[in-house]
């Protein structure tokens, strides 16, 4: 499963609210909705949906309920949206999520650090499956109950071998940071292990523009691993190749919906 191509305009839009930079309050934002171009798809799939760094919260009038995180609405305006036929039914689709779900209550900071169980619920509530890793801001306590969590694991979905590691490499004293070494180990069996789709929260550099892990870069050409999707650092541009045949989907603060032609 690669991607082939992602459209440069998003076909939909979410309001959240956002923690401004610098300390500033809170700030409203929009969420971009993108379509791509896959060359296959998990055998039972009709689309494929990646997102990551959903670091926000969605009023209550939004849907009538409590402040929920910004990745549970999410779930419930994609569920909308194939209802109005705009993308496949979600229950023919899978999630692949690349982390940094939770956001402080009010959305009142950025950072914090706390459970995201109710993100990967309201995603397997409503689609076929649903793959992710972890983000340093994730407490990911009991997600192994309604989604797929990997963190140096490879699983099969419809046929397409995906792998994965969470966290980030850091002081491993601090919640979701590890030392690179250990990171870079758990990368290696995956790798090792051969796989179609790579996801991870750090991900690869790829200079002079778009900032990320030189090691990891190193790694991901070395397995000539066919896709990587990640988040954590924000790219201007969701799809690079890195190299002949080997492509990085960043999905920073994005929802990406993949279908083929």
């Amino acid at each position: 499963m690669r991607v082939l191509s992602v459209d440069p305009k998003p076909f939909h839009w979410l309001r959240y609210l956002n923690a401004a930079p610098g300390g500033r309050g809170v700030e409203r934002a929009r969420l971009p909705f993108y379509r791509a171009t896959l060359d296959a798809l998990p055998d039972g799939c009709d689309a494929v949906v990646f997102a990551s760094d959903l670091q926000g919260r969605v009023e209550p009038s939004r849907y009538g309920e409590e402040e929920r995180l910004l990745g549970e609405a999410v779930a419930s305006e994609l569920e909308a949206l194939a209802d109005d036929r705009v993308i496949p039914r979600t229950s023919d689709c899978g999630v692949i999520l690349a982390g940094d779900l939770y956001s402080v209550p009010g959305a009142k900071k950025r950072g914090g650090f706390g459970e995201v169980f109710a993100v990967y619920e309201a995603f397997a509530s409503v689609f076929a499956w649903v793959v992710g890793v972890a983000g340093n801001h994730d407490d990911v306590r009991n997600v192994g109950a309604v989604a797929t969590l990997l963190d140096g694991d490879v699983v099969s979905a419809g046929g397409v071998r995906i792998g994965g590691v969470g966290y980030v490499a850091g002081n491993k004293n601090k919640p979701g940071k590890r030392d690179e070494d250990e990171q870079l180990l758990r990368l290696e069996l995956v790798l090792d292990e051969g796989v179609d789709v790579l996801v991870l929260h750090e991900g690869p550099e790829h200079a002079p523009m778009f900032e990320g892990s030189p090691a990891i870069r190193e790694r991901i050409l070395g397995a000539r691993t066919p896709l990587t999707v990640f988040g954590h650092t924000g790219w201007s541009a969701p799809l690079v190749e890195l190299s002949h045949g080997v492509t990085g989907l960043n999905v920073h603060e994005r929802v990406v919906v993949g279908t083929v032609l």
